[in-house]
């Protein structure tokens, strides 16, 4: 059941950047969800639904006991229409093989045979949404994170074990934030890890 929209509503709003380049090909959600309808119909599944949610990592989401194929509103306004026919036609291999499947020969051959890459994840110079929460390494790398941190941790790019010369400082919504202040948990495990290198 296709919702009803006003202009303000066709884009969302994409918050904190992002990664990618957002094309000025994207689709608008009204568009991302007649395409997704009509590629479900061409496939013969007329009596899926099909919907848009609240994802801000995973592009769809294929739910095999209720028929229903869910797409991200943040990454579909960001996508262009061939990335969303690629999530669409994803998922439609989802329910065509069944969940059982996964991503195993079987599912690949079947996304080909419809049209889609056979690709487990989308490629990664695709846009993303750029999580609330930045980490920078004394060297200067960033990670980014939709959730606030539980554990302290270093950068994999400089070292691939925890290391406290790495340690991974935080910024949340642009403003930095300290270990106190990411939780009593977080800076406990890192006293604890300051304790035991000494």
């Amino acid at each position: 059941m296709l919702a009803h929209w006003s202009r303000a509503q066709d884009r969302a709003p994409v918050a904190c950047g992002t990664r990618g380049t957002a094309t000025i090909a994207s689709m608008l959600l009204p568009e991302v969800l007649r395409l997704a309808r009509a590629l479900l119909d061409q496939h013969g599944l007329g009596h899926w639904e099909v919907s848009l949610d609240s994802a801000r990592r995973r592009a769809g989401r294929c739910d095999e006991r209720s028929h229903k194929v869910s797409l991200s509103r943040h990454l579909m306004a960001l996508y262009d229409p061939d990335q969303v026919r690629e999530t669409v036609l994803h998922e439609i291999a989802h329910a065509l093989v069944g969940a059982r499947h996964g991503h195993d020969p079987v599912w690949v051959a079947q996304a080909q045979a419809i049209g889609a890459s056979g690709q487990r994840l989308v490629p990664p110079q695709a846009p993303r949404l750029k999580g609330r929460w930045v980490g920078r390494c004394p060297a200067g790398h960033e990670v980014d994170r939709l959730r606030r941190p539980s554990v302290p941790l270093s950068c994999a790019r400089c070292s691939p074990s925890f290391r406290l010369e790495h340690l991974l400082s935080w910024c949340c919504d642009g403003s930095p934030v300290s270990p106190a202040q990411i939780g009593a948990a977080y800076s406990h495990r890192l006293e604890l890890a300051r304790t035991t290198r000494a």
